[in-house]
């Protein structure tokens, strides 16, 4: 199953970028900025936070803090996006939805635009793998399908996410949306919520979030991650394109939701390691699963939660005891959810169609 889950094509739609940064880059970028900033970090405190396996939900927003305190200047982003593209795309994630907030740092001359003119460096920079990154018109080849040259090099499609952070003002949220529609013709496809739940109030971010939707952006929220049923119902009602999460659910949100067949982002390690669900074995994934409703599995973070999407699909199997063709259909039925268009997604159901027809299960 192992080796089944890792050879399987993928869609990532929950994969923040510098929490999937490589742990090898982190502790590198934390050591340079030590030796020459003494005050800026403590290392053997981020060293050590690093290497926990489990990490409380406190413990994941400090490690963030931790990640963009080593985010010295744009080069860095650049390495980041470009290191993790070569991962998912490694792990045989063919279409990535990658999702970042941008970031405004006036002391490094870094502004959001900056920030994820950055990013978009990245994507150009992979050399390893093939990516798609650039929405293309109705006539173009499928980049899926089509050989390259006559040559089997890995290829990844990948959209991005803008995320505003919970801890932002709804100006400064105002700005990530246009800056989200400025950028559509670089793979801008949506705008997340996201940052610590415990943090801020839902009527800051409204005004943006219904800004995008008019502007035919699609919406993702973090959603549930601690108790707060006013916000989840208020969230809910928003009737957001996906959700993220649902950890701290009431009988009546579940009801909400199914109504409106919100899909949900699973991501199961994150939730485990996080203490969001007290086991896997009660985990929501099981009983959504057996309800056939949408759901997609994700890794949330890569580095901080020691994963990759081949690993959370194993988990899934080895925990509810799903097979191969199973897994596989979670896998295919993901496409249904991404927020690109649907020329990539037709190439997607093509592709998913001609690998389940040479599958040996």
């Amino acid at each position: 199953m192992e080796e089944w889950c890792e050879s399987m094509p993928k869609v990532e739609l929950h994969a923040h970028l510098n929490g999937s940064i490589r742990v090898s880059t982190l502790l590198k970028l934390a050591k340079a900025l030590n030796e020459t900033q003494k005050d800026a970090i403590n290392f053997s405190q981020m060293e050590h936070v690093i290497m926990k396996n489990a990490l409380s939900l406190t413990e994941v927003f400090h490690m963030f803090d931790l990640i963009h305190n080593v985010i010295t200047d744009h080069n860095i982003v650049t390495r980041i996006t470009k290191e993790v593209i070569e991962d998912f795309a490694s792990d045989n994630v063919v279409y990535l939805e990658l999702r970042t907030t941008p970031k405004r740092n006036d002391s490094i001359g870094m502004s959001k635009r900056s920030y994820i003119d950055a990013v978009i460096e990245g994507l150009k920079s992979v050399s390893s793998v093939d990516v798609d990154f650039i929405p293309k018109t109705e006539d173009s080849k499928s980049f899926i399908n089509d050989k390259f040259n006559g040559n089997s090099r890995k290829r990844i499609i990948v959209r991005l996410i803008l995320s505003i952070d919970r801890r932002e003002t709804t100006e400064a949220a105002m700005e990530t949306v246009k800056l989200a529609l400025e950028m559509r013709h670089f793979g801008v496809v949506g705008i997340d919520l996201s940052g610590n739940p415990k943090t801020g109030e839902w009527t800051t971010y409204l005004p943006a979030l219904k800004f995008a939707r008019e502007q035919g952006l699609n919406v993702t929220l973090h959603c549930g991650e601690i108790r707060n049923p006013k916000e989840i119902k208020n969230m809910l009602d928003f009737h957001p394109q996906r959700i993220g999460h649902a950890c701290f659910f009431e009988d009546e949100h579940w009801r909400r939701m199914k109504s409106s067949k919100i899909p949900v982002e699973i991501c199961l390690t994150s939730n485990i390691r996080t203490f969001s669900v007290a086991s896997i074995d009660v985990h929501h994934f099981g009983d959504l699963y057996k309800a056939n409703y949408p759901l997609v599995l994700c890794t949330d973070d890569t580095c901080v939660f020691s994963t990759s999407l081949s690993k959370e699909y194993k988990y899934a199997a080895d925990s509810f005891g799903l097979g191969k063709w199973e897994m596989f259909e979670v896998s295919r039925n993901a496409v249904e959810h991404i927020f690109a268009d649907n020329g990539v997604k037709n190439d997607l159901r093509k592709y998913f169609h001609s690998v389940s027809k040479n599958m040996e299960v």
